[in-house]
């Protein structure tokens, strides 16, 4: 072979070598691309190798891992930047679905989410939040996203700041949410035909009663409903923990982290 031929297979043998290093730089697996669970309570999972495995406080949640929630299960999770989201009963959404990006925190399949998003230094921290119907973007504001199990329907209301929402299946302008007021997006209805709803107070009054009346209603601590965890927190659901009944929903068909299919509860 010629030392051009030599030269050629060494600088192959070096690319091929360092592709894993260069991948393991882009898409890192570490706490500042992770979420910890603050608090929680009843059945909350992440899905490993399409397996549900339960969670415990201090536990981190990595890219395009996926959270689960039975009928009880409600946690907080904490972001590097110290934003937040809650996810509640019955719920289905993936965390960081695009390692490339940390600007796309979640992706809501089923159920209901809080997202409290903190400034950096009193600047905008843009964070985008997607759903079957929607795409959501932020910048330092509370607000709350559910979907309507029947239709698909996304519905945004802000208690704090103001969102930009775009239909995620029809062409058309954006249009801002702000504090106050709610927007439902119909997944077969352009965005502009939908009224933006400025009673939110009065929906926000009705889902704090509802959250507290199933708060009542669960198993405290140490009680019937919880996970089990068998390890510890650290490196989240990687390690000793006892798998829960297979989740009520999962993510559709092509999730990076789900099964496939699953039947609602």
């Amino acid at each position: 072979m010629s030392l051009s031929g030599i030269y050629g297979l060494v600088c192959t043998l070096l690319v091929t070598a360092a592709a894993p290093a260069c991948f393991a730089q882009l898409f890192p697996v570490s706490q500042d691309a992770a979420a910890k669970v603050v608090t929680m309570t009843g059945q909350v999972s992440a899905l490993r190798d399409s397996e549900p495995w339960a969670l415990s406080v201090g536990d981190l949640i990595q890219a395009q891992q996926a959270i689960v929630t039975g009928p009880d299960g409600y946690a907080k999770f904490q972001t590097s930047d110290g934003s937040t989201f809650e996810v509640y009963p019955n719920s289905n959404v993936i965390f960081r679905k695009n390692p490339g990006s940390l600007h796309d925190l979640l992706d809501l399949f089923v159920g209901r989410v809080k997202i409290h998003i903190q400034r950096w230094g009193g600047q905008p921290n843009p964070n985008r939040i997607m759903t079957p119907t929607a795409v959501i973007s932020v910048r330092g504001t509370i607000f709350d996203v559910s979907i309507n199990d029947d239709d698909e329907t996304t519905i945004v209301s802000v208690e704090e700041g103001s969102v930009e929402v775009r239909h995620a299946l029809k062409p058309g302008a954006p249009k801002i949410v702000n504090a106050g007021e709610s927007l439902h997006v119909y997944k077969d209805e352009p965005l502009a035909k939908g009224a933006i709803d400025r009673n939110e107070l009065a929906h926000r009054i009705v889902r704090a009663l509802g959250d507290a009346a199933y708060r009542m209603a669960i198993s405290p601590p140490g009680r019937g409903g919880l996970p089990i965890p068998v390890g510890g927190g650290g490196g989240g659901p990687t390690g000793e923990h006892a798998p829960t009944p297979p989740p009520t929903t999962a993510p559709p068909s092509g999730s990076p982290s789900g099964p496939s299919t699953a039947p609602p509860s």
